[in-house]
């Protein structure tokens, strides 16, 4: 018998061999029916391998990521199957699950292209195999009848990835009816699990993301266990489109991009930089209350600052290449991230324990290079600027800091009604201790900190062996914007490697040197990342705080525009932002226009107002709401946006 133990700690046991989905059955025919694929001491795997000694075991569903991630892999194999047999010698790239769906890299026979019209009979074609019910099945295999397989079956670009990529005792296909892929799985256990269908996009994608070698035809799906959940996944596609931050970003003017600049640059606007202010100022205000100082860096610096920090060894060709200066030997590089600079900062004198923790924050513009292929409005860009801090800190001190970024960024996320979000926290692999930086001792003192701090905070987070990164153990946030999208928003990093390799060093209590613990954190993780997030999680529709324009004051015609204009500048002296539509436009078509702009409040102004000294309001969603005096409006406005910022403003 072997024990297998439950996420909640309870334990059951079961015969040796024991598989995913006898486990399922042993627990309900309910659950049996709705399991995909099953974790196995961290690792996920297929519902009938068998477990063979004591194992942590979870059961996923398709609402579940991994489960998720299990059911639309088959997909792509399902729909290589069906390409198969619609486009006869076709050939396959790779076709992995991705965040929202799946994709499969193909070449067409000669003469074919898929388009668009091709859609629905591939979906036809992919749900007639699916009815099938084909088991998934799983064979090990050698090197050398993996490629003697797929040479017979013509397959070039599988037989390039099995001769460069993968070696003896690592190769495993998945066999489904008359198909047959390289794959390491996860898989279902058959096809018929797959019931909603629907093929998303096609574009192009050269082979291996090489520009220099053949354009393939990547082919994009997403599938569903129920129709239901495809038409609301479809309803939810529609209302992306018009939350899309690039189309609202243009409508309200915040930021652009132009060739000429280069790709992936944007440019903020009057208006967008407006915001972006606000955006960082609201920050400040929180981190004077938590100690933080700010630093200003350069955005380039010296090649050897990257040899030492260790990220020059990640610059290769598909990376901005070094800036060589008339002087002989002297390279720089643009600034891929904040953290080399700010070792500086902490390194350019002596430090005592008393100094530490010693925050250091900065809005650090860095550059990363992104193929132009990848890049994607906000959310992918090459030049952006983090809302950047480390923490410079004693051991003892990891928890109390983490629990105050953890404040941080709770406090942001309740400002922006970012209610629904879950956390991760990114442990190392117990089994595989050799490629981690730092001695056990710190290693379990960093992780059960942090642990014990998503504990203190009421936190549920889900916890992942073997996600660390190499130099420390990590904590994530991910949110659910107001149509159900997930993004991750805030990181927490606990850093071994760099202050080693900035030799880094404070003088402790007892006199001796020591090396101090570096954190990470992020809150926005970028500000052009979190704007588009702002943009679409909103569709546009700012809090009062943040909006470029709070208020658009339209006369009723151009005798009433001096008294407009001596609201605004009221307003102005109040500190409410406020602009005078000028156009000579009935009064119907400003507010429908400034309604579109996404303007909170309008101020209509005529014969009446202007006698009395009043303004009559309408509100953004709300109408008509009657006429006051304008230092009344005002105050209406300053009280709604101090509400709004109280979690910010607390003391």
């Amino acid at each position: 018998m072997i024990k297998i133990t439950f996420p909640d700690g309870s334990v059951r046991e079961y015969e040796q061999g024991v598989t995913g989905l006898q486990i399922a059955e042993s627990i309900s025919p309910a659950l049996a029916r709705s399991v995909v694929s099953c974790g196995v001491n961290g690792e996920t795997t297929e519902l009938n391998r068998p477990i063979n000694e004591d194992a942590a075991v979870t059961l996923y569903k398709f609402d579940d990521e991994e489960g998720k991630h299990t059911f639309w892999h088959t997909s792509a194999h399902l729909l290589a199957e069906a390409l198969q047999e619609l486009y006869p010698g076709i050939q396959f790239g790779f076709g992995p699950a991705v965040e929202n769906g799946f994709f499969y890299d193909v070449m067409p026979p000669q003469g074919t292209a898929i388009s668009e019209n091709d859609f629905p009979k591939i979906e036809a074609k992919m749900k007639e195999l699916a009815k099938k019910d084909e088991p998934v099945v799983r064979r090990e295999v050698s090197k050398a009848d993996a490629l003697k397989e797929f040479k017979a079956d013509g397959q070039n670009y599988k037989c390039e990835h099995i001769e460069q990529d993968l070696e003896d005792g690592t190769i495993s296909t998945y066999t489904q009816g008359s198909f047959t892929d390289l794959c390491r799985g996860p898989h279902l256990v058959s096809t018929g699990l797959i019931k909603a269908i629907k093929i998303t996009s096609v574009a192009g994608a050269f082979w291996r993301g090489d520009a220099k070698r053949e354009q393939m035809t990547r082919i994009y799906g997403i599938t569903f266990p129920k129709q239901k959940m495809l038409d609301e996944y479809l309803v939810m596609l529609e209302e992306a489109k018009k939350r899309d931050h690039r189309k609202i970003g243009k409508e309200m003017e915040l930021f652009m991009f132009s060739e000429r600049v280069g790709k992936g640059m944007p440019i903020w606007l009057p208006k967008g930089t407006d915001l972006r202010l606000r955006l960082q100022e609201m920050l400040r205000k929180i981190q004077k209350r938590y100690g933080y100082q700010e630093v200003i860096t350069p955005h380039i610096g010296s090649k050897n600052l990257y040899v030492t920090s260790g990220h020059y060894a990640h610059y290769g060709k598909d990376s901005f290449q070094p800036i060589h200066t008339p002087e002989e030997d002297e390279e720089y590089m643009l600034k891929p991230m904040n953290c080399p600079h700010h070792c500086e900062v902490f390194a350019w004198k002596p430090r005592s324990y008393r100094e530490m923790p010693l925050r250091i924050a900065e809005f650090g513009t860095v550059y990363r290079y992104e193929k132009s292929g990848e890049l994607h409005g906000l959310t992918r860009v090459r030049s952006f600027t983090q809302d950047d801090a480390h923490i410079f800190c004693r051991p003892d001190q990891i928890k109390q800091e983490f629990l105050n970024v953890m404040d941080i960024i709770q406090t942001v996320f309740k400002t922006f009604h970012f209610e629904n979000f879950e956390a991760q926290i990114s442990l190392r692999d117990p089994n595989d201790k050799e490629k981690y930086i730092g001695s056990d001792e710190v290693w379990a003192e960093a992780e059960q900190a942090i642990i014990d701090a998503c504990k203190e905070k009421g936190l549920d987070a889900k916890v992942e062996l073997g996600e660390a990164a190499f130099y420390g153990p990590k904590l994530d946030f991910m949110v659910k914007d107001a149509i159900g999208r997930r993004w991750q928003l805030g990181t927490i990093q606990v850093d071994y490697n760099l202050p080693v390799r900035f030799n880094l060093e404070y003088t402790d209590e007892d006199n001796t040197k020591k090396t101090p613990v570096m954190i990470h954190r992020a809150p926005f993780g970028s500000l052009e990342r979190f704007t588009a997030v702002l943009i679409e999680h909103t569709a546009g529709h700012f809090p009062l705080w943040l909006t470029p324009d709070q208020v658009a004051i339209l006369p009723i015609s151009e005798k009433f525009n001096d008294y407009a204009e001596s609201v605004r500048k009221t307003l102005d002296a109040k500190g409410v932002r406020a602009f005078v539509d000028f156009r000579n436009e009935k009064i119907g078509r400003k507010i429908r226009d400034n309604e579109l702009k996404r303007v909170p409040y309008m101020l209509i102004v005529g014969e009446k107002e202007q006698a009395d000294g009043l303004v009559s309001v309408r509100k953004q969603g709300g109408g008509d709401q009657g006429q006051m005096k304008v230092e009344d409006f005002c105050s209406k406005v300053n009280a709604e946006v101090a509400d709004m910022l109280k979690a910010v403003d607390a003391q």
